[in-house]
This record gives C-alpha cells, structure tokens and sequence, in this order.
C-alpha cells in the first residue's frame, strides 16, 4: 500500500469504526435501507439527505459524499449535483456509482454532468466501467455481462484519464488508479442474488475514503476487502439469499482484523 503499514485494510478498518464517520448516502430507493444498516453495521453513520435544498450544504459538512444514479429522476438530479459541486469545492471525497449510466440519454446526461465535479472514486460492476470508457459492452441494464477480467484495461484507461480511483466489483473486485492495480478475491455466490448490496458497497468506500481522504485507493482497497471477507463469513451459514442478508449483517458487525484477513485476499497486479 502507499504508505506502508499505516493503509492496510485491518489498520484502515479499525480507524473507520474509531472515527465513526458520516456519509452522506445519496442512493436509489431500491437500496436506501440495506445501504444505511450496512454502514450502521460497519461502524460508520449514515445520512440518507438528497434534496436539492440541502444537499449541497450537507455535503460540505458531511465526511464524504456517495452518489448512485440508479433510480434516476431530475429531483434526486437535482440534489446530486448539488452534492457534488460543493464536496468537490471543499474537498470532500465523493463516490460515483453510475448505475447504467449507458441505458438512456437521460442517465447518460446526468453521469456527464456528474463528472464535471470530479469523483474521488468511481464504483460500477464491469459492464458499467467499460462503457464509461466508451468501449462496447454486452449489457443493457443494471446487471453485468462482462466479466471484471474484460474490464482491467478500461479500468486503468478511466482511471488515468479521470484521474480517480476506479472499483470494478464482480466475483472478483479490481482496484486500480491507473499505475497500482490490486485483485480482491472473497465474497459469496449469494451477494448477487441480495438486491442493493452493490450500492451498499459505494457506500462503504465512501466511509473509508471519509476515513482517509489523502490514500483513497488504499481506503478503496480496504472497503472492498472488508465487504468481501463478511460476505464469505456470512456464506458458511446461508441457506439462501434472505439468509444471507441477515447473516452478512451480522458479519460485518463483528468483523475483527483476522477475519477481514482471512476472508478476503488481495492480489497485486
């Protein structure tokens, strides 16, 4: 990591749940109270503020901002924007999950609009992250045909270009700034098939980067990994997905230093 022991992900999570950060969670309908119970449960505080009349005000105060497009409406607009523009004026870290950014003109406007103000890091799964970079792509919703491996070199082209820390997340997650580039293997079958737990994971970076705003590939790294070792926690015991979600609570709740190192394994590339 980039500055030695002191970015690990242990030392980076145990630090989040010491500061306790606020993350203001700008997020779909769809995921709003998985999202909230799993920065509740990873330690940090959520705050689920997005209208437009006080969202830019939030944002400046806030720890770090989020922001997911997936339930897309020029209100929720709006405020994002908003958000965004005053993070980025002051210097907060923020977080762009462009949720099928490609899909419809309306979405494909609003991520061009979105990145003016300059995310700290992009989160997508890899169909997503391919087609920001304007490659062609197999999917045509929020769900991924293309396989994290199909992404690395878009990854690393989005990422020198934007200059921001690009997260593809699949059955292995790739971290890259556009010169490191790191693998996270862990995680569990049944993250797929729990809705929102994508968008909880946007958010998650988002505690970690509030964290440590000036390593945020190294806060990147450490929230994926602690994301990936609660999940394969929480599949020893699930019968399901509604199994699964409870038992990843719970999890990730009671995640220490050796369970984060022994669920979650990164590679560097």
């Amino acid at each position: 990591m980039s500055n030695g022991d002191k970015t690990t992900p242990a030392i980076l999570h145990a630090r989040m749940r010491e500061t306790v950060p606020l993350v203001q969670c700008i997020t779909n309908h769809v995921a709003m109270n998985f999202a909230a119970n799993v920065l509740l449960a990873a330690g940090a505080s959520p705050a689920m503020v997005h209208a437009a009349e006080e969202s830019g005000e939030f944002a400046a105060t806030a720890g770090a901002l989020t922001v997911n497009i997936g339930t897309l409406s020029p209100e929720w607009l709006d405020g994002m924007k908003a958000a965004a523009q005053s993070a980025h004026q002051v210097g907060r870290p923020w977080v762009l999950d462009p949720v099928a950014h490609f899909a419809t003109g309306f979405r494909r406007q609003a991520i061009a609009d979105l990145l003016e103000w300059r995310p700290t890091v992009i989160r997508g799964n890899a169909t997503e992250i391919i087609a920001l970079d304007g490659r062609p792509v197999a999917g045509h919703g929020v769900d991924s045909r293309d396989p994290v491996e199909y992404a690395e070199e878009a990854a690393r082209h989005l990422a020198m270009t934007r200059n921001v820390i690009v997260a593809v997340t699949g059955v292995t997650d790739l971290v890259t700034d556009g010169h490191r580039a790191v693998r996270i293997f862990g995680g569990s079958p049944w993250m797929p098939q729990v809705t929102a737990t994508g968008c909880a994971l946007t958010c998650l970076v988002g505690a970690f980067t509030a964290t440590e705003p000036s390593a945020p590939f190294d806060a990147t790294v450490a929230a994926l990994a602690s994301f990936a070792a609660a999940g394969s926690a929480a599949n020893t015991d699930a019968r399901g997905p509604g199994s699964f979600a409870v038992n990843f609570l719970d999890t990730l709740h009671a995640l220490d230093a050796d369970g984060l190192e022994a669920g979650a394994r990164i590679e560097h590339l």
